[in-house]
């Protein structure tokens, strides 16, 4: 897991008049769980957003008035307009203890599949898994080269290095269908004429054409 530095004071005032002073002033509110207490603190807005639009799981080492906490971004709150981030909460982290984290799944290489034609599905964008911050990587790598038409990657084919998926293991990751167009046009080009369908008359040659037998000549006047 990667780790970065978050410098951060601790609120002595909360509230709802207090957050809004800190956010004019370009400072999140923020709130830290999981320890021997809640921590209200604040943290500068731009250094912030560097630690919450990053798509990597990133172990975070708060520093609050000297005291270092290592700790993990668990929600985050955007305003409805300017996207700007309005409040933060963390949950402390133990090395001795398991986590519960979001891997986001890069992919690694071109499946054979895509090359004989087929399309390439990714249905998982990320993956719950639990384990200790140690092991815990920033991202999942899947190496999709080898997968041909029709095969797929579930949960259990992931390579997760000790840490424990909190998905059924045949959920599909990823996977190479068959292009729709291709499966849509493959019973068209063979279908057969319906059951009782009458076959169209053969087309008349010259020269077959024969007088009606029940014909007769016109009336005189």
């Amino acid at each position: 897991m990667n780790r970065i530095t978050l410098s951060g004071n601790v609120r002595q005032q909360v509230g709802t008049k207090n957050a809004a002073q800190l956010r004019r002033v370009k400072r999140v509110p923020c709130v830290l769980y999981g320890g021997a207490g809640t921590v209200h603190f604040s943290v500068d807005e731009a250094a912030l957003r560097k630690v919450v639009f990053t798509p990597e799981v990133t172990g975070i080492e708060l520093e609050l008035d000297g005291a270092k906490t290592l700790a993990m971004v668990h929600q985050k709150q955007f305003h409805p307009i300017s996207d700007r981030v309005i409040h933060v909460d963390f949950m402390e982290m133990k090395e001795d203890r398991e986590a519960k984290v979001q891997l986001s799944i890069r992919l690694k290489g071109q499946p054979i599949g895509v090359r004989n034609g087929g399309k390439l599905s990714q249905v998982m964008r990320k993956v719950t898994v639990k384990g200790l911050p140690n092991a815990i990587p920033a991202h999942l790598e899947v190496d999709v080269a080898g997968l041909d038409i029709n095969q797929s990657v579930h949960v259990g084919d992931l390579k997760l290095n000790g840490l424990i998926p909190l998905h059924d293991a045949e959920e599909v990751v990823v996977s190479v269908k068959v292009p729709k167009k291709v499966e849509e046009a493959a019973p068209a080009a063979g279908a057969a004429p319906a059951a009782g369908a009458a076959a169209p008359a053969p087309a008349a040659k010259a020269g077959d054409a024969k007088p009606a037998a029940d014909a007769k000549p016109a009336a005189k006047k």
